[in-house]
């Protein structure tokens, strides 16, 4: 039997005009007008339309992700009907809970907007991502340093350190890389310095009631599937100090039987990476309603 994943991307897929094609759709339109009223009266719509600057911002980015990531899922929902399996990097995981049907729009929506603005306001910290590095020896270099984790562990040959800027510098100095790229963020997201914004979450966190999830999640912090909602919860409050393990999701399709995966969202970063780990998973991506309506030809190739 073919099996099917969904995968969400995060902060760093989006662009301009993603969901613009969308609005005039029933389903969008409702959507849009309940995040306007969430989000306090500022359009999802108009940021998407507006400059890659004002988007670029996590204030707006990850609640703009969510937004149109979740408009897609259930409109390819409608279409195929659930997945077998879901997963999604950072705040893509809200969207892969919300299509698993864990909780509903609103609440996931109210979550994505807490989380923004504690990590809009967070400071303090520095990421570097870096590519074609020596394994061994960052793993040997964080070990002897407290201050800097691996915050994202996105494929064998890509990753992102998180921590204090002069620890995170250390490293830099310290581990051989074919290309080390600082990142355009405030705060050491995935690290233990956002403890407090993790704990101001956990509050928000707890009055949203989780329900098992319909299809099997792959969470960043413990990639082994489960639909069980109190373990989903509590992988997702350990979400914001905790490491985006991609990587080790990216291994887990396979282990589950999973021969097909739809990104559901802007941009190809997940099938990319997928690409270069599971060669013989058969890669597909939803990112606007050209691509929904191009489900006909997806389903005689095996996609539902």
């Amino acid at each position: 039997m073919n099996k099917t994943a969904w995968v969400f991307p995060g902060q760093g897929s989006q662009a301009v005009g993603m969901g613009v094609d969308l609005q005039d759709l029933p389903q969008a339109q409702s959507k849009f007008e309940i995040a306007e009223k969430i989000l306090n009266y500022w359009s999802v719509l108009d940021v998407c339309q507006g400059d890659e600057e004002t988007l670029a911002q996590t204030l707006y980015t990850q609640p703009c992700l969510y937004v149109v990531e979740s408009i897609l899922a259930d409109l390819l929902i409608e279409r195929v009907g659930l997945p077998q399996l879901v997963a999604g990097h950072s705040l893509g995981e809200y969207v892969a809970l919300y299509a698993a049907r864990v909780f509903d729009f609103e609440s996931g929506l109210q979550l994505v907007k807490k989380r923004a603005e504690l990590m809009a306001t967070a400071e303090g910290g520095k990421m570097a991502a870096l590519m074609k590095f020596d394994r061994t020896q960052l793993n040997d270099a964080i070990a002897q340093n407290p201050d800097v984790v691996l915050a994202n562990d996105n494929s064998a040959e890509q990753v992102v350190i998180s921590g204090t800027p002069e620890a995170v510098e250390s490293i830099l100095a310290q581990v051989k890389a074919k290309r080390a790229v600082t990142l355009n963020v405030s705060g050491a997201f995935h690290s233990p310095l956002m403890e407090e914004a993790s704990q101001q979450f956990k509050a928000v966190l707890d009055s949203i009631s989780f329900a098992d999830a319909q299809v099997p999640v792959l969470s960043n912090v413990e990639p082994i599937a489960t639909t069980n909602a109190e373990e989903l919860k509590q992988r997702l409050i350990a979400q914001m100090t905790g490491s985006v393990r991609w990587r080790e999701i990216m291994l887990q399709l396979p282990e589950n039987q999973i021969t097909k995966v739809i990104e559901v969202g802007p941009g190809k970063v997940l099938t990319g990476l997928i690409k270069r780990t599971c060669r013989d998973i058969e890669l597909h991506n939803v990112s606007s309603k050209a691509d929904l309506d191009q489900l006909p030809q997806l389903e005689i190739s095996g996609i539902s």
